[in-house]
């Protein structure tokens, strides 16, 4: 193949040289380039199938051009998604249950947990009650832990569902089904889905960025994975401390000037192979070159806190170049305040099985302040009216005690799908409620059930998109990311 040599770029290669070996030879910098497959612009792309709606106007006033692929009024134009890998126990958090006061230590009435499963106990385990005490607060009057303290300072902020439940009962498929809407891997997660429809504001960060604190992730990568989506749509994971991504800074002696070079070399090379194959994925690869490059300025000033008051960091808890959650909640809204689209916070170790009132006060203890420090920082630069914001784990935790000698376990909680507890805020939520209520043991929904793709649907529908119109076909036919059901709650849009 014939080219033309970029100045000094390729001074010691041939006139004729395989795209390979021009790699092997001339890498000035390139093996750093290789993780930019994973940062590609994010591009506002649509389904055929799926044109956009036409807006209601008035008829004497000239419409605007409607925004690709919105089809309902923008209320968020973002996400910041507080995900609690393990599961919570909802019953010593936010949903107050004194008849487990009442029942402890005996087994619940067979006709209530006839033809349930389990992961780990028995149907007939005795009952626990909640561990903690429970106050209202604020105008709202929301029931809430002793252990949650700061949370409950920013009552009247949050949308408290308390019957949302699940299909799932084991980690790894609960988590990808609230992450991508299926519980097998290989389905686009809700960030994805996202930079698909409706692309980001930033032009050099990611559109979906992931954040990871503490404990193991069931779920794994495949929970920010683009799935059959193009590539350039899936999630990036940024650290906490140093370079967001490693390897983003150029290696010693190699100047700005010489790395445009370098990219531009690479790019036209791609975009001969793309005139000659016309797969849209080497497409994707130059806008990967290009966000790599771009990044290299913008990640430094991210994580620079320089400009981050005293105050501010003492609002989240957060201790510049360390792994915490409270620094991922400082850094999503930074992300937020920089146009990236769909910020993703993972923070582990909720999985109770054993003494669930020592877990909770850890882990209480590590989110609490921060979770409300988020809210609190949003409202007060102006960006909470259009950032949704979301808290919550896979499912929940039974009202039964977990006990096993030969496990070692003892006062813990086994998983519990049929109810459990998430809240929402921003974004056009109608917050300062509690909506859905469970039985007076906590262990069916008896009002306003909440599906996991009801919740999704919902989200989508506060950034504009209707949850059955975002299609991409796939395999001979449409998928969406609440696959063939799922409903906007109404309680909570208005």
């Amino acid at each position: 193949m014939n080219f033309q040599r970029p100045n000094s770029v390729a001074e010691n290669c041939s006139a004729e040289v395989t795209r390979r070996q021009l790699f092997s030879t001339c890498g000035i910098g390139l093996g750093k380039l290789a993780l930019a497959s994973l940062l590609a612009t994010p591009a506002a792309r649509w389904s055929a199938a799926s044109p956009p709606e036409s807006p209601a106007v008035d008829p004497s006033v000239t419409p605007p051009e409607p925004p690709m692929g919105l089809h309902r009024p923008v209320r968020a134009k973002r996400v910041i998604y507080l995900f609690m890998a393990g599961a919570p126990s909802q019953l010593d958090l936010f949903d107050y249950k004194p008849k487990l006061i009442e029942l402890e230590g005996k087994p619940l009435p067979p006709e209530v947990i006839a033809g349930q499963r389990y992961a780990f106990i028995q149907p007939d385990a005795a009952v626990l009650g909640p561990r903690f005490r429970f106050s209202r607060h604020g105008e709202s009057g929301a029931e809430i832990s002793e252990i949650l303290p700061h949370t409950a300072k920013v009552a009247d902020d949050l949308a408290i569902i308390r019957s949302v439940h699940t299909d799932q009962f084991n980690h790894a498929p609960a988590q990808l089904m609230f992450n991508t809407g299926s519980p097998l891997p290989g389905r686009p997660a809700m960030g994805a889905w996202l930079s698909y429809g409706i692309g980001s504001e930033a032009n050099d960060l990611p559109a979906f960025v992931v954040l990871t604190s503490g404990g193991n992730l069931s779920g794994g990568a495949a929970m920010w994975d683009a799935g059959f989506l193009p590539g350039e749509h899936q999630g990036v994971p940024f650290r906490g401390e140093g370079d967001p991504i490693l390897h983003v800074a150029n290696p010693a002696g190699v100047d700005s000037r010489t790395q445009r070079q370098t990219i531009d070399l690479i790019g036209n090379l791609n975009r001969q192979r793309l005139a000659v194959l016309g797969d849209p994925e080497i497409n994707a690869r130059i806008e990967a070159y290009e966000m790599a490059y771009r990044m290299q300025s913008r990640a430094p000033e991210l994580m620079d806190w320089a400009d981050e008051t005293a105050e501010t960091l003492e609002l989240y808890g957060a201790e510049p170049g360390k792994t915490s959650f409270a620094n991922s909640c400082l850094l999503a809204r930074r992300l937020a305040e920089r146009g990236v689209r769909f910020i993703q916070l993972y923070h582990g170790d909720w999985d109770h099985h054993s003494n669930v009132e020592g877990g909770l006060r850890t882990q209480c203890k590590n989110v609490d302040q921060a979770c409300a420090a988020l809210i609190t920082d949003l409202k007060r630069r102006g960006m909470l009216d259009d950032t949704l914001v979301v808290w919550g784990g896979e499912f929940g935790r039974t009202p039964m005690v977990e006990a096993s000698a030969a496990l070692g376990r003892s006062g813990g909680r086994d998983h519990h799908p049929q109810a459990f507890t998430m809240w929402m805020t921003g974004g056009g939520i109608r917050t300062g409620q509690t909506i859905g209520a469970t039985d007076e043991l906590g262990f069916h929904p008896i009002e306003t059930p909440v599906h996991v793709h009801d919740i999704q649907a919902t989200m989508l529908n506060q950034l504009g998109l209707d949850h059955e119109r975002l299609t991409f076909t796939y395999a001979g036919r449409p998928f969406r990311l609440t696959d063939v059901f799922g409903q906007v709650i109404r309680d909570l849009v208005g």
